[in-house]
């Protein structure tokens, strides 16, 4: 009987760790203590349509990335999305135009993970909370107090802080991974019954508690009947208002977005605020993946290269190509 690979984390670093390992023929078994996969690539669905809060494009610079990339165009995951772009600085707007290919999910953002999710063997709502070597293999313990395993190798892929608490077994990485520290986000959600008078569909803000603003239905295949907006707060501003309700958090943003816009706004007819406790690293790193092969442990995670999702799907190959090295 072949003991499986367990993955733990269904964003974008464990789903492509998973597929590169399944390729290569073993059995692997995933686990996520959300509902769903995709991370910060994850959408949720609302009176106002799906509503990415979290990642709201990606590039692909990689080759190998741009190659996954064109084959999740082909099946109709991806769309490229052509944006009228603004900066905001110094209290004005001006327009930002680039050369930059942005691509996102469709119609949602989740659309990206759950087709690379196929029918991989999942175990979801599942929130594993230690990782544990028996004379051979590895198990898990979840926060039921469920044991999962025998397996032969686990793929850590969630957020630094989070993966560090499941390295008990693995000291030196453990401590590497202790030392990335990882900012929070702030994002709000707003729809309003008539749209703003606006041909702004994404804007890069300067000099506000704003750093990003985005009118979600320009991006392709979101048809809502309302004109939504999602507001995504400064690293900074979030650090120092982590711990507010979610009404103050919209009124705040929203404020700051009234300003912004210089239009006249209605109020919300919809609002929803959703808090990324880690959503980007706070320093650039560039190790592609952390492993222990003799302990048969291996970590990936945006976080590891550049905290973009490019980044995440190229960690998680490189922890697949590090396990697979290790058992030739």
């Amino acid at each position: 009987m072949t003991v499986p690979i367990a993955i733990i984390g269904t964003g974008i670093a464990g789903l492509s760790a998973a597929q590169a390992l399944q390729a290569a023929g073993h059995s692997i078994h995933l686990f996520d203590k959300s509902r769903g996969s995709g991370g910060r690539m994850s959408s949720k669905r609302s009176d106002a349509g799906a509503l990415d809060m979290g990642a709201q494009y990606f590039t692909a610079r990689d080759r190998r990335f741009a190659a996954a990339v064109q084959q999740w165009q082909a099946e109709g995951h991806v769309a490229e999305w052509k944006p009228l772009l603004y900066n905001y600085h110094g209290g004005a707007l001006s327009l930002s135009p680039d050369e930059q290919v942005r691509w996102v999910g469709a119609p949602r953002m989740s659309a990206i993970t759950r087709a690379m999710l196929g029918e991989m063997p999942v175990t979801f709502s599942c929130r594993i909370t230690e990782v544990f070597r028996g004379e051979q293999h590895w198990n898990l313990l979840d926060a039921d107090g469920q044991s999962h395993g025998p397996f032969s190798h686990v793929v850590i892929a969630i957020p630094a802080p989070q993966a560090t608490t499941l390295l008990a077994d693995a000291p030196k990485l453990a401590s590497v991974v202790a030392g990335v520290k990882m900012e929070p986000t702030w994002a709000v959600a707003l729809a309003f019954d008539t749209p703003l008078d606006t041909p702004l569909e994404g804007c890069f803000v300067q000099d506000s508690a704003i750093d990003w603003l985005a009118r979600n239905r320009s991006k392709p295949g979101r048809d809502s009947q309302m004109d939504t907006w999602i507001l995504h707060a400064t690293s900074a501003w979030s650090r120092q208002h982590v711990d507010m309700a979610k009404e103050d958090v919209i009124d705040h943003l929203h404020g700051a977005f009234a300003e912004l816009m210089n239009c006249a706004m209605p109020a919300p007819a919809f609002t929803l605020a959703h808090r990324w406790l880690y959503a980007r690293p706070a320093g650039g790193r560039e190790v592609g993946a952390l492993s222990d092969a003799d302990l048969g442990l291996y970590v990936c995670g945006d976080w590891c290269l550049s905290g973009r999702v490019e980044g995440a799907w190229l960690s998680g190959q490189e922890a697949a190509r590090r396990l697979l090295e290790h058992l030739k």
